[in-house]
């Protein structure tokens, strides 16, 4: 190849790349002095949580009464400075106002919605703290907490998950998304920040499980790898676009254990204390006290052959 096909071949490329019609759905325009989320600061952001949250076991906090609360004050102080610009960015992120004050604005509402997080953080390491202690009862392979604390997929997702919740309830825009599209990365688990999920939650081994964004989970519920709590259909508008914020993910009430490679869709209810068995599809309501594995949910029409 000559130096002018070589030219002439990345020209070519470079022109189609810079077409408006090529970009155009895949292009953020970025104003000029407003901040851009960091994956860097918010991973750093998960891993000062982990550390405030479950002491000792991340990060090298001193657990000697006459210096732990040194740590915790460092950690609160870079949290909430780290907080404050990624909140901030995912603000102007979405923000599509043009108004000369929308940075001091954003500004503001990111640093109240910083202090609010911070303020939920001994809430969200008491649901953890139950989660840990829901785990470790439930697996008789488990030799400590801090086995289940250090080591358990399912404890980091839920961790991501608590935090990313949180800030979803605050009206955090974008940043909930990635925090809990980093625990997907990390662990396999996906579970949307907007589902709303009890006390006492336990993921066992945990690849491969996904809970929707209109879930609803209650207290002590088990669900085990590669369970789906998924939609089973849209509801369109005149475009033939799914409509955007319906509920048509499953309700499961407390005490309900889900095992390996269920699948339960629609907006469905799964009755208290009910056990479904693993590889069933479930698309129809079920009674308190169900007990649901392959034979018995066909004969008792509990699905209707989808996926099949």
């Amino acid at each position: 190849m000559n130096d002018l096909e070589f030219h002439s071949r990345i020209g070519t490329t470079i022109r189609e790349l810079s077409n408006p019609e090529n970009y155009n759905l895949v292009c953020h325009e970025h104003i000029q002095g407003e901040p851009m989320p960091s994956i860097f600061k918010l991973k750093r952001i998960i891993e000062l949580v982990r550390e405030i949250i479950f002491p000792g076991y991340f990060g090298s906090t001193s657990l000697r009464p006459n210096t732990i609360k040194h740590y915790m004050g460092v950690y609160i102080d870079e949290l909430y400075d780290l907080l404050c610009g990624e909140i901030l960015a995912g603000l102007c992120f979405e923000c599509r106002d043009q108004s000369e004050n929308k940075l001091s604005r954003h500004t503001i509402m990111a640093k109240e919605m910083a202090l609010g997080f911070i303020d939920t953080l001994p809430e969200i390491r008491r649901s953890l703290v139950n989660d840990v202690k829901s785990t470790y009862i439930g697996d008789p392979a488990a030799i400590s907490f801090g086995e289940v604390i250090f080591c358990y997929p399912g404890i980091k997702a839920i961790t991501n998950y608590r935090v990313a919740h949180r800030m979803h309830k605050l009206g955090v825009p974008l940043i909930p998304r990635y925090i809990s599209e980093m625990a997907h990365s990390e662990t396999g688990i996906d579970i949307h920040p907007e589902a709303a999920i009890g006390e006492y939650f336990t993921i066992d081994h945990g690849t491969g499980v996904v809970i929707g964004s209109t879930c609803i989970i209650g207290d002590n519920v088990k669900i085990y790898q590669g369970v789906t709590l998924g939609a089973k259909s849209f509801e369109l508008d005149e475009h033939g676009n799914p409509v955007k914020g319906v509920p048509r993910h499953p309700i499961v009430e407390d005490n309900v254990v889900i095992y390996a490679g269920a699948t339960i869709l629609g907006r469905i209810t799964i009755g208290k204390n009910s056990i479904i068995g693993g590889n069933v599809w479930v698309t129809k309501n079920l009674p308190p006290d169900s007990k649901v594995v392959q034979s018995y949910a066909r004969e008792n029409h509990f699905w209707d052959g989808a996926g099949i």
